[in-house]
Order: structure tokens, then C-alpha cells, then sequence
């Protein structure tokens, strides 16, 4: 049979056996023999404390395969010689599932592989557990008996802690000698594709977001000092989440209530405690009894098809992560330096747009997530901030020390682990051209983008931060296309009160001087949370209660934010657009509480601006059918093409798996787009796309061959696209991309790229 680690919650190690093994191993790893003969008198000191005639190590290669490193038991000649493919046989079906293999009758299951080399035909039982090290299999640990026998209990949770401990020794190099090949160190350069998020290249050293607790020691000398350890940061654990709840924000009953009872109640929990006890009991010290806990808990409820077992199961990580701070001194999780390294390169498992703000941006390089897509918010941040991005980084967090050097190849969408000095000349040499590249960008910044056949583009810059405004000159961009105010909000530990709001949006006013800002009101939803504001729990939040909606529902909200807006614009243009109008009805009451606001202005002797815009985000595809009655209601129009595109092609922008499904330069988009433009020409209303389409080259072509003349980009894109627009004839673009609409051409892109060719336009950014 096969069963899954953890999967009796009541784990019971054989004390003798276990703390028998442990000090073996401690005295095998203090002696200065080579690798090989360390990994022999480990399979020997295991099986005979185990009783178990055959004891066997197999390690995992780069291609995935196992090798049999050592072995008692077995013949002597299959050391090295015998080799298993990725999945096969039980050994590599643990190492493939990370599941353990209890059999007491090994030849008759389906995934057995019978190898006559190793002289295993006599032996019946057998018992394989993974050897893994932070959620990185690196072998096999197997243990077998002529007799046929289901491992106990015991048995099991003996052979996980040995082969936890044994990963310890391997990742850390004390088995050293063993292999280059071998997928054991941290050491060894390594290269991990990933998907682009925010063009450019960086070089620099690795800065965690969530520094792990690395556990470097595994064994105890006295179990009993360790279970006093223990006890002592459990109590500081449960205290410190029993004052949370005596929080004044926390106080009052609702769903936050809720979720942290759920949470309390795990770090009150008896049989954690039990387990977490029974570990360092066998031997492994408190940190060590931690992780162990972790894992095999991890492994238990991710099997389960329940989302509330697998919500619960993060809830128990957090508590685990937290244990581990409070045992190395930090109970806060305030463990990051002070300060970044002049060239950080940040890595991690998953991050939002408010957390990368939180680092200072004049140290960060480059940014490396394990999730994430070129549609997230967190892309769009790091675009605006000029930081190299890749997402979709499998595994990168598992492989990489705080400080490693590393490179972000945000072009190829490939990380450099540990370069070669060749590697970095190589990559130095490259960011030199690149820096060359961009001095002639900045040539051009003062020079209008004019097409060749007299066409003027308006250039704009997406912005979400008074910070971002010096680059309104720098870039040369004709003014703010969008200004995201919610960042100031998820910056905030409270919401900002009104004198705040009028503060910053005046300063950002200021900073525009003449050139035109458009404020985007309050899209909150999906990804980007107020942690003060109270909001339903959504199966699909991109498509739930944010923006618009939120603003009607919660009306005071939207009118603080409008008040402050026209405080701060006395005498001049003000532009509010609102995000997500599904339809025209909502734009109505929306005017109408922009009216009351200048009206309640006006009676406390308040200047008011000397013009109010208020135009719409058009992003939901419902708005195509009633365009005839939309476009008198709007001042102007911004084109939201990230959230267009996810709605038009009903795929999640912020899920890897399906947001590269499509094409933006498919015909159905386009058709979309050119209605739109046709549409705001026959009404003359300004129409301007401020999404990911107009920050690159090919795309913001294509966007003036469907007529658009206003775009809007992150800075870095205003130089590239701008060449292209000074190479660009907008006549013979807009000849292209119709009849390409017409032809129904299935693949738009690559003859588009022709053209660019044929035409000499440049559209390499």
C-alpha cells in the first residue's frame, strides 16, 4: 500500500531507536572520511538499529533519475550502477509524489521494477521515504526485510526523521565527494525559466522576502533542554496571538473574527503541541521538530480535496513559520536587515503590489516570484518602479541562500543562479549596451512623437505614487494617463482621512505643472486589499465587489475621495475617470455625487476647479453594445486594456496558467478596439489606452494603425515606443492593420512583424 506522510495524527517515534540512530549519525558526520564512506556507515548504522536486512540510499540526479548511492544489503556491484527513471519502480514513485511506499509484498505492486543487478527478488517488505530539505526531494531512503511485514507507526516516523536529517548533511555538503551531477547543493550555478513580468536586465545579490529560519542543526545533545525550549516559545506564541485579539481594530464580531478564532484554535491545539514534543523526544532539536511537524502535517492536508482543509493548512504554515521566529529570537517576523544591499535582487514565493513598495527602490535591481503573470498588479508595479521582473520562477525560493549572486534576465525570462565570472562579463557587457540603448532614448525625450507623415502622438505616464511624478520629465511624457490612487490607500495602515488625500493630490498636481493628470478613483478588488477595509470572501474577486462597485455601494468612500480631488485643483483642469463601468446607468448617480461635492464646495467657500472632466475606464466588454448611448455621458474614455482582454478572453490575468492563452493582436480584440475608436471619433470623445498593449513597440503600432493617438505607458516604454513612432508612417500602418482585420488572418503578429521589417520601424525595445 501507499500512504501519505503525516497521515496518522498520531505520531508515536521509537525514543531508543530513533535518538540510537541519531547519535550514530552525529559521530559518522564528525569524521573526515570522504562522501562515499560517510553514506556507508549511514545505510549500515540504519539497518541495524531498524533490524532490517537491506538499507539502501538513492539520490536524485539533474535529469530527474535516482541512483543507487549506497546500499546494505544488497549486491555490492549495483552501487552506482543501478539507475531508475524519473517515476519508476517504488523508489521513484516516492520521489516523484513525495509519498511514503509501505509494502509488504514490494513485487506485486503495479509500479514495482524488478532489477536482477541488486539481488532484491528474496526481500518481500519494504518501506521508502522521501529524503527532503525544504520542500526539495533530493533521494530516497528504503529500507526492506525478507519477511513480509507493514511497517509500523513507528517504524515510519523513525525513517522520516533519519532522512531528514540526512538531506540536512547533503544540502550543507558534509557528504561531500559524492557526485557533480547530483541535485544536492545550493552552491552550484543553476539557471530556472521564468515568464518576463517587467523588461530589463539586473545584476545583483539575492534578498529573501520571507527569510526562511534556516535549521541548522538537526540533532539534540539533551532532549530535555530542547522540550524546555520548546515549551517556552509555544507559550510566547499563544500569548502573542491572544493579545491580537485584544487589538482595538479587532475587537468588534464579523468574519476577521472568525478567521483568527479558526487560527487561535490551531495554536492552542493539543495534539500540535503532542507532536511537536514527541519529535524532539527522539531526538531532534526544537527547530528541527518543527519543520518535521510541518512537513508531514503539509503533506496531509494538501491531499485533501476539502478548500477548507488546504485554507487551514496555510494557516498551520504561518503558525509553524511563526514558532520558528519566536525559537531564533524574533517573534515579530521583523527579521529583514535594516537595510538592502545596493543591488538587491529580491526573491519571492508570491508578493502583491503594496509589499514590493514597502523596499526601497533605490536598492532594488530585480524582482524573482514563484507565481505571478505579466497581467498581475504587482508586473504593473514593478514596470512603473523600472525593476527588472520574472514570474513563474518554479522553485527559485527552494534554491537560492540570502546573498547569492544572481542575475534577472527579464528578456529571455531567465534567472542566473551562482553565475560564472564568464556568465557576469557576459551579462555586464550586455546591460553596458543596453544602458547606450536607452542614452539615445533619453535624446529624444524633448522631440514630439511625430509619425513621418505628420501624425502627432500623445505619450502619457501611468503613475501611482508622488514619487513617480519626477519622471513626468525625465521620460518627456505629455502628462499622467492614469494615476492610481489606491496605492496611497494600501500603503496606509488606516484610511486616509481627507486632509491627507487633498495633500498628495495637490503635490502631484504640482509636480504635473501644465501637463494634464488623470485620477483614476479607488479600484480596489481582486488582487489589491485594504487590510482596514472589510471585504466578502470571493471565489472570483476580479469579477466581485471593487471599483465602481464599491464606490456605490459605499458612497461616502467615493465622495471623500472626489472632495479631496477638487480641493485640490482650484483653478484648474481636473480629470476623474472611474474604473470598471459595466454599464450607463452607473455613470449617473456617480455624476450626480460629483455635482453634490462641488455644490457642498461652493457653500463652505471653497475655490473650485476651473474645469471638472469626468470620464469612464472602459474595460468590461458589455459597454461595445450601447456606445451610442455611453459616449455622451463621458467626458472621455481610457481604455483599460488588461482588464478588457482578461473579460473579452475569460481568462484570469493573474493565473500564469491561462494569461498567455491569448493574444492581444488576435482579430477579435482588435475588432473590439476599432469599433471603440470609430465609435469616440463619431461622438468626439478623447479616447486613450493606458494598459500593457501601449508600452511595447508592436502593440502600440498596431493601436495607431486602429486610430488610437493617445497612449498611455510605464515610463521606461515612453523612449522605446516613441522610436518607434519617429520611424513609423501612420498611413501605411493603418492601411496594414485594416485590411490584416478584414482577411481574418488567424496569426496578426507575425505579419505585422513583417511590415515592421519590410518598413525599416523599430520596434525592438
Amino acid at each position: 500500500m501507499v500512504t501519505r506522510r503525516g497521515e496518522d495524527p498520531r505520531l508515536l517515534p521509537s525514543e531508543t531507536s530513533l535518538r540510537v540512530i541519531m547519535r550514530g549519525l552525529r559521530g559518522i558526520m564528525s569524521d573526515d572520511a570522504p562522501g562515499q564512506e560517510k553514506l556507508d556507515k549511514i545505510v549500515r548504522q540504519i539497518a541495524g538499529v531498524m533490524v532490517a536486512e537491506v538499507c539502501s540510499i538513492y539520490l536524485k540526479r539533474q535529469d530527474g533519475s535516482l541512483e543507487l548511492f549506497a546500499s546494505e544489503g544488497l549486491n555490492p556491484s549495483a552501487v552506482h550502477s543501478t539507475r531508475l527513471k524519473r517515476g519508476e519502480g517504488l523508489a521513484g514513485r516516492c520521489a516523484e509524489l513525495g509519498v511514503t511506499v509501505n509494502e509488504p509484498e514490494a513485487s506485486i505492486h503495479p509500479a514495482f521494477s524488478y532489477r536482477p543487478e541488486t539481488g532484491e527478488e528474496v526481500y518481500h517488505s519494504l518501506l521508502a521515504v522521501p529524503i527532503e530539505r525544504s520542500g526539495q526531494i533530493l533521494g530516497v531512503l528504503v529500507i526492506q526485510n525478507k519477511t513480509q511485514k507493514e511497517y509500523s507507526d513507528e517504524d515510519v516516523e523513525v525513517l522520516h526523521a533519519t532522512a531528514m536529517v540526512i538531506a540536512e548533511n547533503l544540502i550543507s555538503g558534509a557528504v561531500a565527494g559524492t557526485g557533480a551531477a547530483i541535485e544536492v547543493s545550493k552552491s552550484q550555478p543553476m539557471v530556472i525559466e521564468g515568464e518576463s513580468l517587467s523588461d530589463g536586465i539586473a545584476l545583483g545579490h539575492v534578498v529573501l522576502h520571507e527569510p526562511r529560519i534556516v535549521v541548522t542543526q538537526l540533532m539534540s545533545d539533551n532532549p530535555a533542554i530542547e522540550i524546555e525550549r520548546l515549551d517556552e516559545a509555544l507559550n510566547k506564541l499563544v500569548a502573542h496571538i491572544d493579545d491580537m485579539f485584544e487589538h482595538e481594530q479587532l475587537a468588534g464580531a464579523g468574519e476577521h473574527r472568525d478567521v483568527l478564532e479558526a487560527y487561535r484554535m490551531f495554536a492552542h491545539d493539543k495534539g500540535w503541541h503532542r507532536r511537536l514534543r514527541e519529535a524532539v523526544q527522539g531526538g531532534l532539536t526544537a527547530e528541527a521538530a518543527v519543520e518535521r511537524v510541518q512537513n508531514a502535517m503539509r503533506t496531509r492536508m494538501l491531499r485533501q480535496h476539502d478548500a477548507y482543509w488546504r485554507e487551514r493548512q496555510r494557516d498551520l504554515d504561518d503558525l509553524s513559520d511563526r514558532l520558528m521566529r519566536v525559537l531564533a529570537g524574533r517573534i515579530t517576523g521583523a527579521d529583514e536587515p535594516s537595510g538592502l544591499p545596493p543591488d538587491a535582487i529580491l526573491v519571492a514565493r508570491t508578493m502583491g503590489p503594496a509589499e514590493l513598495l514597502d523596499y526601497d527602490r533605490t536598492r532594488l535591481r530585480g524582482l524573482v516570484v514563484e507565481d505571478g503573470s505579466s497581467q498581475s498588479h504587482v508586473a504593473v508595479v514593478a514596470k512603473a518602479l523600472g525593476i527588472a521582473a520574472i514570474g513563474q520562477a518554479a522553485g527559485v525560493v527552494e534554491r537560492v541562500n540570502a546573498g547569492d549572486a544572481a542575475i534577472v534576465d527579464a528578456v529571455t525570462g531567465e534567472v542566473h543562479l551562482r553565475p560564472s565570472q564568464e556568465v557576469i562579463s557576459a551579462y555586464s557587457d550586455k546591460v553596458r549596451f543596453r544602458a547606450r540603448k536607452q542614452k539615445r532614448y533619453q535624446a529624444l525625450r524633448d522631440r514630439p512623437a511625430i509619425t513621418k507623415d505628420g501624425v502627432r502622438i500623445a505619450l502619457h505616464m501611468n503613475a501611482g505614487l508622488l514619487v513617480d511624478m519626477p519622471h513626468l520629465a525625465e521620460s518627456g511624457a505629455d502628462g499622467v494617463g492614469l494615476y492610481r490612487t489606491e496605492l496611497q490607500f494600501m500603503l496606509s495602515e488606516t484610511f486616509p482621512r481627507l486632509d491627507k488625500q487633498t495633500q498628495l493630490y495637490s503635490a502631484v498636481l504640482k509636480e504635473a505643472g501644465k501637463r494634464p493628470v488623470v485620477f483614476r478613483t479607488l479600484d480596489i478588488g481582486g488582487d489589491k486589499v485594504l487590510p482596514y477595509l472589510r471585504q466578502p470572501k470571493e471565489e472570483n474577486p476580479a469579477m466581485g465587489w471593487r471599483a465602481i462597485r464599491m464606490a456605490m455601494d459605499r458612497p461616502e468612500l467615493f465622495r471623500i475621495q472626489v472632495r479631496a480631488m477638487l480641493k485640490a485643483a482650484p483653478d484648474r483642469e481636473l480629470r476623474i475617470m472611474i474604473p470598471m463601468v459595466t454599464s450607463v446607468a452607473e455613470l449617473k448617480p456617480l455624476r450626480e455625487m460629483v455635482e453634490k461635492e462641488k455644490a457642498f464646495l461652493t457653500r463652505h467657500g471653497h475655490k473650485l476647479p476651473g474645469k471638472v472632466l469626468l470620464g469612464a475606464m472602459f474595460e468590461v466588454p458589455s459597454l461595445l453594445f450601447e456606445l451610442d448611448a455611453f459616449m455622451p455621458e463621458v467626458d472621455f474614455i481610457s481604455i483599460g486594456s488588461n482588464d478588457l482582454m482578461q473579460f473579452l478572453f475569460a481568462s484570469d490575468r493573474t493565473n500564469a496558467r491561462v494569461a498567455s492563452r491569448f493574444d492581444v493582436l488576435a482579430p477579435a480584440p482588435l475588432r473590439a478596439l476599432r469599433t471603440l475608436v470609430k465609435s469616440a471619433k463619431k461622438h468626439r470623445v478623447p479616447l486613450n489606452l493606458c494598459g500593457e498593449m501601449a508600452g511595447r513597440p508592436l502593440e502600440a503600432m498596431t493601436l495607431i494603425g486602429l486610430g488610437l493617438r493617445s497612449i498611455s505607458m510605464a515610463p521606461a516604454s515612453i523612449g522605446p515606443v516613441k522610436a518607434m513612432i519617429l520611424s513609423l508612417n501612420a498611413e501605411h500602418i493603418t492601411d496594414c492593420v485594416e485590411d490584416l482585420i478584414k482577411s481574418g488572418a488567424p496569426n496578426i503578429r507575425d505579419s505585422l512583424q513583417k511590415f515592421a521589417a519590410k518598413e525599416r520601424i523599430e520596434i525592438e525595445g
